[in-house]
């Protein structure tokens, strides 16, 4: 089977990487000057670094290199069975793109998006044969993160469907599926992890040290949401946070930060410009490490972020077990969050979010229909 790769940043050279690891033949595709030349250097550092840790010998590398195609034409995806787009978060250069793609390719290959956030309808809908047309997410990278959501589109077809789960398992992936709305699972649900974090920073109740001091050492999260925002990129993660508020026709619970704007507006990006929450050349600074405080942050992030995984359940975004599998498998969360629900006690998070909600009268803090009435009928996720 052909699979073929638009975009040849860091996560489309990431998914090529697998696909030709798997044995499949692979055209990996990009327009811009240099991008080609780039992820063929890029990828063989990775898989030279591979060979040295032993993880592969030389030979297989050299097989999988040989399996890719790195084009800077087009029509090179031809007799493609699968392809991935995974280029600029930007609705009408993807739709473009899929337009054009339909030109070259037969109506059996599938043609998938590895957008974030974006409308899988949307962009199936400038194609003429828009059932054979799915969102495929990957994380951030490609090859070691574990996590695909799969999301079908309205016209989306079960054949499609199943054939991309197929292959996406296949490929050694855990997938889950979920409904095509802003953010999918992982975006969507994880939200209050940053929102609310610099909602409690801009309230004066602690620094971002402090805060990410909290979020690692008491909630058990690998990296604090400041250092994660400058791992990601502030620019990234706010577009994100952005664009789920408009498509969510601006629902406060996903309100961006002025914060953040602010960061973006002063070139302060994170690691990759050098400063962001932190300043890269300097040491970090030191967190006020006082226990209560700490619960209390991490408290009030983490009902927020329990309300959101418990709502998205109420409108059937996944399954209660896929809603979980994406948040430890997509963002290394410690506790799939309905697991973590139960465990604190749902009655207890309700409290605490009506407690919010009486202090700031903001519709942010409205808790969930649904945990309202597993809490009135004494019920739990598991």
């Amino acid at each position: 089977m052909k699979i073929s790769v638009i975009g040849a940043g860091t996560m489309g050279t990431g998914i090529a990487q697998i696909a030709a690891t798997k044995g499949h033949e692979v055209c990996l595709y990009d327009s811009f000057l240099g991008a080609i030349e780039n992820a063929k250097d890029k990828l063989e550092k990775i898989l030279n670094r591979l060979v040295e840790k032993e993880r592969i010998c030389s030979k297989e590398k050299d097989e999988i290199l040989n399996r890719i195609n790195f084009s800077k034409k087009l029509e090179d995806v031809k007799g493609s069975s699968f392809i991935i787009e995974a280029i600029i978060e930007n609705l009408k250069i993807k739709q473009n793109v899929f337009s054009e793609l339909e030109k070259i390719v037969d109506e059996k290959c599938i043609i998938a998006s590895n957008t974030s956030s974006l409308s899988i309808a949307s962009i199936a809908g400038v194609c003429k044969h828009a059932n054979r047309v799915i969102g495929v997410h990957f994380f951030n990278p490609a090859p070691l993160m574990p996590l695909v959501e799969i999301i079908p589109a309205v016209q989306t077809s079960s054949k499609t469907l199943n054939t991309t789960k197929s292959i996406v398992d296949n490929w050694g992936k855990v997938s889950v599926l979920t409904k095509d709305t802003p953010g999918f699972i992982v975006n969507r649900v994880a939200r209050p992890f940053y929102g609310e974090s610099l909602r409690i920073y801009e309230e004066g109740i602690a620094d971002f040290a402090t805060i990410d001091w909290a979020l690692k050492e008491i909630g058990g999260f690998r990296m604090g949401p400041f250092e994660l925002m400058d791992y990601i990129g502030n620019d990234i993660n706010y577009t994100v946070t952005e664009t789920v508020f408009t498509s969510f026709y601006f629902d406060p619970r996903y309100k961006p930060s002025f914060t953040q704007k602010r960061m973006i507006e002063a070139g302060y990006f994170g690691r990759k410009s050098g400063r962001g929450y932190y300043d890269y050349s300097k040491e970090f600074p030191k967190a006020n490490e006082n226990r209560d405080l700490g619960k209390q942050i991490l408290w009030r992030v983490l009902s927020m972020l329990i309300n959101e995984a418990v709502d998205a359940l109420y409108l059937n975004i996944a399954s209660k077990e896929d809603i979980d599998l994406a948040m430890t498998k997509g963002v290394n969360y410690p506790k799939g969050l309905l697991m973590w629900a139960d465990e604190i006690g749902l009655k207890n998070i309700l409290s605490q979010l009506e407690d919010l909600y009486s202090e700031y009268k903001e519709d942010r803090y409205r808790p969930s229909p649904l945990l309202r009435r597993m809490v009135k009928q004494n019920k739990s996720f598991y």
